[in-house]
């Protein structure tokens, strides 16, 4: 279960490296910290990172109704995956 949380760990990251703002760097962001706060991302790529867990989770926003802190933090966002996956 450790293996597949890194994995999803690891996923994460590269995808957010996809989107993150120039001159930040992403081992600098703990992984409770707040990733608009801490320059990461502006606040317009949370939409991306629903889309991103839409597609590759089949988490269902819609339905499940969308928390915007609980997207705040990398720990945040792989809780989100974890409470979806069976």
């Amino acid at each position: 279960m450790a293996d597949d949380r890194q994995q999803r760990l690891q996923a994460l990251i590269d995808f957010l490296r996809t989107i993150q703002k120039p001159g930040k760097a992403i081992e600098s962001v703990g992984l409770d910290e707040s990733l608009v706060t801490s320059g990461l991302i502006d606040s317009l790529a949370i939409i991306e990172i629903v889309m991103f867990l839409e597609k590759n989770y089949g988490i269902d926003f819609a339905a499940s109704g969308l928390d915007p802190d609980r997207l705040a933090t990398i720990n945040g966002i792989l809780g989100v995956i974890e409470e979806a996956r069976p």
